[in-house]
Order: structure tokens, then C-alpha cells, then sequence
């Protein structure tokens, strides 16, 4: 069912934004998804709760310089459920990653943490309290897939296995691609970084949002001003794009097929 109350501890659990304008962003996304989103109140740092049909599917949030460094990337993060996130954050360091953001209270909401994982890939961590995460999941205009592109598989497998307890396995039909599972139940994707990437282009992990027509989203976010980085092009899940929106933050378009 595409609505989602609780999350299994290793599982993509919610994706936030942080960009530079933040309204520009929102008013982006909603009218690529139909989200309904505005700015949050100052309490909450004016992080913003994007909705579809009244539930929660993405975050997004004004990008902030730290004292002597430049602005931080535009990106989509993935967050991990976890059911302790101090013991994750422990888990992580054991495992080789870093801790980059160390574990902090979300008001009444849950404990989060940011972190790297060995290669260099940024994601988050979610210990939910009152809030649980996305709660609209494998529909269009909400997230359906994370992925972790990387330049060295078995380091990432074996980081990913102790740090947060995925399993990394052969994607049948799918050669060179790996599953990610928990407990059985496949929760993601890696596959190593493709030849041909600008070497700028680091380790990291990939959201992909459900859409009816592929070729039509695609051509929606470049007429708003965002660029097509993989025009459609049809593979075993559906029909997939790669592009970034218009302040540069990546993400992958797809029209799944329908499940058999």
C-alpha cells in the first residue's frame, strides 16, 4: 500500500531538500508533483513539510553557510530509519564513516543525524518519536526509489551491512546492479558510479519520484528552468530520466511499470 505509518529500522524513511531559495523550491516542486508546501514557522527554522493528499512526502529547508566555510550543496538527502540513532551513530564511526552532523533532538518529532559513509556518500538518519517519516510512498509525485551510486561496491556493501544492517545482493535481470534489503525485503538500490561521469561527481545516493509519464515530467522541469542531465530511456523498472532542478539538485524521474 502506498501509505506508510511506521518504518523498519534500515529502511529509506524520508528524503529532505536544502537549497538555496527555498521558495523557489517549493513553488518548483509543487507544481512538478502537486505538492502542497509553504515555509514552517521560525520555531522549526522555517523547514518546510511538503504534502500530497494531506500526507507527508519530503522536507525542505533554507541552505545555511557554517561560520568559514561556503554554502553547502544543493541536494536531496535520503534518511535511514533507525531505532536508536546514538547507537547508529556509534555503528557508523565503527564501520569507517563519518559523522558530519552529530546526533540532535527535532524538537518533539525524533533524533536525527547527518553522516558519510567510507566513499564519501552523504545520508541521514531518522529515529522517529512523533513523526515517522513519509507517509505517501510508490505513487506519482512521491519517492519510490534510493539509490547509491559509488566507486567502490564491495567497501559500500560492507560499510552499509554494519552500519545499518543492509544486505547487498545481485538484482536478478539487472546486471551490475545490487539490492539493498532489510530482513529480506528490498529497501533500495547501489550500483557502482557509470564510466563516462564527470570525475567531479561524487559518491552519493540518488531519490526517484513516481510519475505517471516520464517524457512529460521531463520536459516540465526543463521548461521551469531545470536541466535534463538523461533524456527518458526505458529500463526494467519503467522509463526513467536524470535531471537536476533549477538550483541544481539531482534527482530521477520514473514510470514504473506496472507490477505483474
Amino acid at each position: 500500500m502506498p501509505e506508510v505509518t511506521s518504518y523498519q529500522p534500515g529502511t529509506p524513511c524520508w528524503i529532505d531538500l536544502m537549497v538555496p531559495d527555498q521558495r523557489a523550491a517549493l513553488d518548483f516542486y509543487s507544481g512538478l508533483f502537486g505538492w502542497e508546501a509553504e515555509v514552517g514557522p521560525p520555531e522549526s527554522g522555517g523547514y518546510a513539510m511538503c504534502t500530497l493528499k494531506g500526507k507527508p512526502v519530503a522536507g525542505a529547508m533554507s541552505a545555511q553557510s557554517m561560520s568559514g566555510e561556503g554554502p553547502p550543496p544543493t541536494v536531496w538527502t535520503t534518511y535511514f530509519c533507525s531505532a536508536e540513532a546514538q547507537a547508529t551513530s556509534e555503528a557508523i564511526s565503527r564501520a569507517g564513516g563519518t559523522v558530519l552532523l552529530p546526533v540532535m533532538d527535532v524538537m518533539d518529532l525524533g533524533r536525527m543525524l547527518v553522516a558519510a559513509d567510507p566513499l564519501g556518500a552523504v545520508f541521514g538518519v531518522w529515529q522517529p518519536l512523533g513523526f515517522s517519516g513519509t507517509g505517501l510512498v510508490n505513487e506519482p509525485g512521491t519517492l519510490i526509489w534510493n539509490e547509491l551510486n559509488t566507486t567502490d561496491r564491495e567497501a559500500a556493501s560492507a560499510f552499509y551491512a554494519e552500519a545499518l544492517g543492509l544486505e547487498s545482493t545481485p538484482m536478478e535481470g539487472a546486471e551490475g546492479y545490487f539490492a539493498l534489503s532489510v530482513d529480506g525485503r528490498t529497501v533500495g538500490g547501489l550500483q557502482p558510479l557509470r564510466e563516462g561521469m564527470p570525475p567531479e561527481v561524487p559518491p552519493h545516493w540518488l531519490v526517484y519520484f513516481a510519475v505517471e509519464d516520464a517524457d512529460r515530467a521531463a520536459a516540465k522541469v526543463s521548461a521551469e528552468g531545470g536541466t535534463v542531465l538523461r533524456p527518458p530511456y526505458d529500463m526494467i523498472a519503467g522509463r526513467v530520466s536524470l535531471v537536476k532542478d533549477p538550483q541544481g539538485a539531482p534527482f530521477a524521474l520514473i514510470a514504473p511499470k506496472p507490477m505483474s
